[in-house]
């Protein structure tokens, strides 16, 4: 049906009366790329990556309103007159109850059910389910249900039970193995029990090990192939902005980005350095890489905390702060400081000079800060701290997906997917301070 799309709409529209019209104006198959419907075979994991506005989300609601309403995804062709379009479909039972699984609710409610491609806005008006906000439930006129679920409380899936479930952005899921091994318990109901996981596309452990999987079937899609849907001034900002750099091949080309060729980090570095064990910590540091405003396109202010143990160091926790006033990451570097009990803040002061400690002082005159200005480029600086990671002498904590991400497309321009990499610098003036030019040790246990 979808080959409709090349024929005149207006003339083949004219065989049909006005209520098939209504019908056809709702009808997915008609409207959804090839891509964006079901793939033919016995998966059980349907991974679709695809770039920012590539129709994602649609593909997802769609799919979950096929499973709860029992009508199937399958192309056929309509014929003028039928007066019946849906049941031409095909139809099976419908499946029941959903997983609808986000980061967290709020974002599963705001993306998955009422954002612009949710469930509550796509499908005729007659036919669309009841949201109860106050259970996060969804709930078809035939009874079939779908259950709202947070990825960032993995033990929230112990006790129900589901006969599918739709995954959305599983790239950004924190502990995201844990959250997805916890699902795969709970999806036991029904004849074949499948789950569809939309993301744009990160190199994280679980994307790789669902790649990996007999199981699974990759779709991709880019944002461009959604072009008509989308503003054109985002098409001609963003899009022609980043088109060509690594960001843009993962963002908007749906690409899984590896490493960037020549970067100071890569993923199985980082992968082997991370533990849980404890150690004998001998010194802490918050380091801040400041932003000195708080526009939309500002830069983020970095905040890293890292610690020097008998064997080299440990970057425990990545507190990094989207643009927010000068005031606000103050504070946010103070309650770091304490939460952490760290010994010093380590502060850039290139933008920002003594308003940094004057700002921090604001907050708490008894944080001591030890302000460091740049005189090298971003990459000289970074290099002794890389050479640092091949030897083997900095581990990290679970958790630091970002950094990580950050630190693997940080490039010798400086930038890090075409944006300044606030988290490789606050990390870069932490590890330098505790391993290249600090000394006095205080142990303790963390």
């Amino acid at each position: 049906m979808a080959s409709l799309k090349k024929y005149d709409h207006d003339g083949m529209l004219s065989g049909f009366s006005d209520e098939e019209v209504a019908v056809l104006e709702h009808e997915w198959l008609i409207w959804a790329r090839a891509e964006q419907l079901p793939p033919p075979g016995d998966w059980t994991t349907w991974l679709l990556m695809g770039g920012r506005g590539s129709g994602k989300t649609r593909a997802g609601a769609e799919w979950v309103r096929s499973l709860a309403t029992g009508h199937s995804l399958i192309a056929k062709t309509p014929t003028a007159g039928s007066g019946s379009f849906p049941e031409q479909n095909g139809v099976h039972s419908p499946v029941s109850p959903i997983a609808l699984v986000g980061e967290t609710l709020s974002q599963a409610r705001a993306v998955m059910v009422e954002g612009p491609a949710g469930i509550l806005n796509i499908g005729h008006p007659d036919l669309r389910p009841r949201f109860d906000r106050s259970r996060n439930l969804l709930t078809w006129k035939n009874g079939a249900q779908a259950f709202l679920m947070s990825a960032s409380e993995p033990e929230g899936f112990r006790g129900p039970q589901f006969a599918a479930a739709w995954c959305d952005e599983v790239a950004k899921w924190p502990n995201s193995e844990a959250a997805w091994d916890m699902l795969q318990f709970s999806l036991r109901l029904g004849r074949r029990p499948r789950q569809m996981a939309t993301t744009t596309p990160r190199p994280t452990a679980l994307i790789r090990r669902l790649l990996a999987e007999d199981t699974t079937v990759t779709t991709r899609m880019r944002t461009s192939d959604n072009a008509e849907n989308l503003a054109e001034s985002f098409l001609t900002s963003i899009v022609s902005r980043y088109h060509g750099t690594s960001l843009g091949r993962q963002e908007l080309e749906g690409e899984l980005i590896e490493d960037l060729p020549g970067a100071l980090w890569n993923r199985k570095t980082l992968e082997d350095c991370r533990t849980e064990q404890d150690m004998e910590i001998q010194r802490v540091l918050v380091a801040v890489d400041p932003s000195v405003s708080s526009t939309r396109n500002s830069d983020a202010c970095g905040i890293v905390v890292a610690a020097r143990t008998r064997t080299g160091a440990l970057v425990i926790s990545d507190e990094t702060l989207k643009p927010v006033p000068p005031l606000r990451w103050a504070q946010r570097v103070v309650d770091v400081y304490h939460h952490f009990a760290a010994d010093a803040v380590v502060a850039e002061v290139n933008q920002g000079g003594d308003l940094v400690s004057s700002l921090i002082s604001q907050v708490d005159p008894c944080v001591p800060v030890i302000k460091v200005r740049a005189t090298r480029s971003k990459w000289v600086r970074a290099e002794p701290v890389a050479a640092l990671y091949e030897r083997g002498m900095v581990m990290h904590r679970p958790g630091l997906e970002k950094l990580e991400d950050e630190m693997c497309v940080f490039g010798p321009d400086g930038l890090a997917g075409g944006a300044s990499p606030d988290r490789v610098d606050a990390l870069v003036w932490a590890l330098t301070m505790l391993l290249l030019n600090d000394s006095a040790p205080r142990i303790r246990n963390v």
